[in-house]
């Protein structure tokens, strides 16, 4: 039997090993890169595609999730090497590739010019008439594979995940949670990522909901990698998500000024995490994840505070 022209790769972009990937999904004698990460990724992702024999040239799609800095930040970079390339985004997160100024000066603003370029390196306008917006539902054609994307709100209001049914697959960003290789020493261990700024417990459950409803064999997860067991990762990111929407009520009903309330709510995560077979080093792994959720529970009461 004549073996499949479709196939899918992992590629590990961060400089900590199986933190952040990005998918390398080649189609007979084309390809799409699904995720960009960041400057500092793109020789990494180039090297993949020539290891697989496959040149910029024949590099169609590059998707990205959604437009935070991890995900997409190298994807105008990317699109300028690969010369026949579409870039594919969320409408919302299209605009803010083709002109990721407000991007950029707010990440700047967080970290300062030197770690921003030690953390993403430089951010590359993708020229208009190259990005593709698309809508929920909508799909797109590599080697002869029909590719579906799902809007997939609660993570990011600019966020879709990527249904593949010739892989029997869904990329799925961050609506699927963070499920780190080197955390699974003791069974199963994911968790719901509501970093900054759009956190919503309602659009993330619907967004597990799609997931799972697609039927897919395989979650390619961009924090970390390909898992077969979607119902046990879901229910786990669920639960995350329940807390999640009981820490953000007090922060609601609390008049603590939001480092006071991010600070409780980083007690708060560190407190079950210290119920699980945890070790010291895997709480050193998640010391970001940890910040950067309790910071986004707190956000994302604030803002909804100040919009009522």
């Amino acid at each position: 039997m004549a073996a499949s022209p479709h196939a899918r790769f992992t590629i590990d972009c961060d400089v900590l090993p199986r933190f952040t990937a990005a998918y390398l999904r080649v189609a007979g004698e084309e390809c799409a890169f699904i995720e960009a990460h960041t400057a500092h990724a793109v020789p990494k992702l180039l090297a993949e595609l020539a290891a697989r024999g496959m040149a910029p040239e024949q590099v169609r799609f590059i998707v990205v999730t959604h437009a935070h800095l991890d995900h997409a930040a190298g994807a105008g970079e990317l699109l300028a090497l690969c010369p026949n390339a579409t870039l594919l985004a969320h409408p919302r997160a299209a605009q803010n590739l083709i002109d990721p100024s407000k991007l950029e000066a707010s990440a700047k603003r967080v970290y300062g010019e030197a770690r921003f370029a030690e953390l993403y390196g430089r951010i590359v306008p993708a020229p208009a008439e190259r990005v593709r917006a698309l809508e929920d539902g909508a799909t797109f054609e590599l080697g002869g594979a029909t590719l579906a994307v799902h809007h997939t709100a609660g993570h990011a209001k600019h966020h879709f995940v990527v249904h593949d049914p010739a892989l029997s697959t869904v990329y799925t960003g961050d609506a699927f949670g963070l499920v780190y290789p080197a955390l699974q020493h003791a069974g199963r261990f994911a968790i719901a990522s509501t970093s900054p700024i759009d956190f919503d417990a309602v659009e993330a459950r619907r967004s597990l909901d799609i997931i799972l409803g697609l039927g897919a064999e395989h979650a390619c997860l961009t924090h970390f990698g390909a898992f077969d067991d979607l119902p046990v990762i879901g229910a786990q990111v669920r639960a995350w998500v329940d807390r999640s929407e009981a820490w953000m009520a007090e922060c609601l009903a609390s008049t603590d000024p939001l480092e006071v309330q991010t600070a409780r709510v980083a007690s708060q995560i560190r407190a079950v995490l210290a119920e699980l077979p945890l070790r010291k080093e895997d709480l050193e792994l998640l010391a970001l994840d940890i910040d950067l959720n309790a910071q986004g529970i707190a956000v994302a009461a604030e803002r909804k505070r100040k919009a009522s």
